[in-house]
């Protein structure tokens, strides 16, 4: 049985995609990565296919990641999303652990990616 997992990078910051592609790919060179530069785009791809995976920014230009999630919980029911934001506020966090949503606070690190990926993978 293959691991190959299928991940959706949602982030309006190429480097910020760019980095995380560099953290998944190093340690899971098999995975397939996606990217979408914004929420309409990233449902888009939602709804044409599934991912094991989706990392989503907190703050984008339109509909930020904690208004979209819902929408690709949807489309992309399987789908474990993390949200991945510089936003500490309480309430954002709250809300999105109320939304079923995993909070990692940026700055992404390798660290915090592979202990989040690596346990999200054995559950």
């Amino acid at each position: 049985m293959s691991n190959k997992k299928h991940i959706l990078l949602v982030d309006d910051s190429r480097v910020s995609r760019l980095m995380l592609k560099a953290i998944i790919q190093n340690q899971y060179s098999d995975w397939e990565i996606s990217e979408a530069e914004n929420a309409e785009i990233a449902l888009a791809m939602c709804i044409k296919g599934s991912f094991d995976f989706i990392t989503l920014d907190m703050n984008m230009p339109g509909r930020d990641g904690l208004t979209v999630s819902p929408e690709l919980q949807e489309a992309c029911p399987e789908a474990k999303i993390v949200l991945l934001t510089a936003n500490f506020q309480e309430r954002v966090k709250s809300k999105a652990e109320d939304q079923g949503l995993v909070f990692l606070p940026k700055p992404i690190t390798e660290e915090k990616i592979l202990k989040y990926l690596s346990g999200a993978c054995s559950n």
